[in-house]
């Protein structure tokens, strides 16, 4: 039975909001890889950087669900009949699950749109903590968990993707901070374990270390994340896989023992092997970006599974200072990329009602 919302936010209109991240080790996050080499300890990484994605919801006088979102069209369909092949699909989706109608659901990024830096899980998570919030206020039920709320939207993205999907993008997203996520398979409890690499009176000093750059194409993750199951499913590449497993753990213990060259090297050869298999992971700008950080004395590394979108790079201050003047140089060559801000996000998931 759905539940029409238009009264209650009338009164009260919800908004929430999450950040986007950076990462490595990226894909280990998938099932089909941290099962069977779950004896490999597999682990992802990421920083959850104050790029937010907020979304609002607002009365709606039709029976039905309205989104806008920044770069799309406008949509608007009955909760029971919605698209989730749309280009707006995993919202939709998210309606379905709730319910909802009468409800005008308002996505605005600041991240560049398709940028590898998991835009549409970070809605995901905010639009799924948005609408737990209102039922809650209503008596509907209760209001979920973080950890909830982030299995919850990978389940959600997975069931309309059609491909498998990871699940460390929406916990960036709803915990903030910079961890590693161990990937441990179990079956009677999570398939995964929180493990935060700094405290958070560390987290701005850290920001130094850190250049990030929107390399001007929009990623296609969904071809090169099928690729990569596809062959591993073939049982290719698994050697290399162990080997991106390894990096990731030397890449985490080092930047515990706040070793940054060995979190550079450990950078870089993950990037490498990735860029061995899959070809396509890096374009031309991206190229460049990743050969300029090699000679600064940085690691570079692309977001999500690549194919376009954002570049990071870690190193010594020092070295990050003369990195990114060669960053910008090379970006002004490509229209609309441009360097982004990096600052670190602690907070991760937040609300506000008004």
């Amino acid at each position: 039975m759905s539940v029409n919302l238009k009264r209650y936010l009338e009164s009260e209109s919800v908004k929430t909001s999450a950040p986007c991240r950076i990462d490595m080790g990226g894909t280990l996050d998938i099932s089909t890889f941290y099962y069977p080499l779950r004896h490999l300890n597999p682990s992802t990484f990421n920083i959850a950087i104050d790029l937010r994605t907020h979304v609002r919801l607002l009365p709606y006088d039709a029976p039905v669900v309205k989104v806008s979102s920044t770069g799309f069209a406008d949509a608007e369909y009955p909760v029971d009949s919605a698209p989730f092949d749309h280009p707006m699909g995993l919202i939709f989706a998210i309606a379905a699950y709730f319910q909802a109608e009468g409800v005008h659901i308002r996505i605005d990024s600041t991240s560049p749109p398709r940028s590898g830096l998991g835009g549409s899980s970070v809605a995901a998570v905010a639009l799924i903590a948005a609408f737990s919030n209102v039922l809650t206020r209503i008596g509907v039920s209760r209001q979920l968990y973080r950890r909830e709320i982030a299995i919850l939207a990978h389940a959600l993205e997975e069931s309309v993707a059609g491909v498998p999907c990871g699940l460390q993008d929406q916990l960036a997203a709803a915990y903030g901070g910079i961890n590693a996520w161990r990937w441990h398979g179990r079956v009677k409890e999570a398939v995964f374990e929180k493990d935060a690499i700094f405290r958070k009176s560390a987290l701005q000093d850290f920001e130094n270390h850190l250049l990030l750059a929107y390399c001007g194409i929009p990623h296609e993750s969904k071809n090169i994340n099928q690729s990569w199951v596809k062959a591993f499913i073939s049982g290719n590449n698994r050697d290399r896989w162990a080997e991106i497993i390894h990096c990731t753990q030397k890449f985490t213990d080092a930047l515990k023992r706040q070793d940054i060259q060995d979190a550079v090297e450990a950078m870089n050869r993950e990037t490498l092997i990735r860029k061995e298999m899959t070809p396509e992971v890096m374009d031309v700008t991206a190229d460049r970006l990743a050969d300029a950080a090699r000679e600064e004395g940085c690691g570079a590394r692309f977001t999500g599974a690549g194919g376009g979108g954002c570049m990071w790079a870690l190193g010594q201050t020092a070295h990050i200072d003369r990195l990114r003047d060669v960053w910008e140089k090379i970006l002004t060559e490509r229209q609309d990329a441009r360097l982004l801000d990096v600052k670190i996000d602690s907070d991760g998931l937040l609300y506000s009602c008004r």
